[in-house]
């Protein structure tokens, strides 16, 4: 008895003094190598995707594009009305007509600051350091390890998988429609692509009180992309 009594603290010192041991470095290149790799990663120059995006009962098509560290677009169509929103390493502009905003506006500088990352592939996490972003590994939360990431004063909590490492889940706090909100997207269905990254082909987005699901039907990871579609239209 009294041996199993020591083997039980020394195994317990072991997972303590484990967890202890890994920093927001250990994970996020855990996050990488799962992704794909940092050569692979590397290689990525742009990423076209489509989507398929329930809301409310309804599905409509969405396409985003991405030229890793030059820009991000999404579009998205919603009872024949199309919403858009564009980030560049400049600023970035949006289309909501359900916000009163037909035609393309400037973002203000608050809601660019919120979604710039979206213009690298792997958003905040890869590279932050690069990027002037702080990343810090708060702990464990069940069976996820939590990241508390501020860029551009926007805090987010990352929560990746312990046993995949994946990212599982975001949270942040947002702006809807002058609204402060939460914003909690949950990532699952993860598939590599022809390419060799790994993707989560599924996103669920809560904007509390209203949800919407992105599935991928489609990624070309490299395709040529032109860098005027990044243009805000006069």
């Amino acid at each position: 008895m009294k041996k199993i009594h020591i083997l039980f603290l020394a195994v317990t010192s072991l997972i303590i003094s484990t967890a202890k041991g890994q920093t927001a470095d250990d994970i996020i290149n855990k996050v990488i190598q799962a992704t794909g790799g940092k050569e692979k990663i590397a290689q990525v120059k742009t990423v076209y995707t489509e989507y398929s995006v329930d809301a409310m009962g309804t599905s409509s098509p969405s396409v985003e594009y991405l030229v890793n560290g030059k820009g991000f677009k999404s579009e998205a169509e919603f009872n024949g009305t199309k919403i858009v929103n564009c980030y560049t390493d400049k600023g970035g502009w949006s289309i909501n007509p359900f916000f009163g905003n037909p035609d393309p506006q400037a973002m203000p500088d608050e809601a660019y600051k919120a979604g710039k990352d979206l213009i690298y592939f792997g958003a905040s996490l890869f590279d932050y350091s690069a990027k002037g972003n702080n990343v810090e590994l708060i702990g464990k939360e069940g069976n996820n390890y939590k990241l508390k990431v501020i860029s551009g004063g926007i805090e987010t909590n990352v929560y990746v998988d312990t046993a995949t490492y994946y990212i599982n889940k975001t949270v942040a706090k947002g702006d809807f429609g002058g609204n402060p909100i939460e914003i909690t997207i949950n990532l699952s269905d993860y598939k590599k692509t022809d390419f060799g990254v790994t993707l989560p082909y599924t996103r669920v987005t809560d904007l509390g009180g209203f949800s919407l699901s992105a599935k991928i039907t489609k990624v070309e990871v490299n395709k040529d992309i032109d860098l005027k579609i990044f243009d805000m239209p006069k």
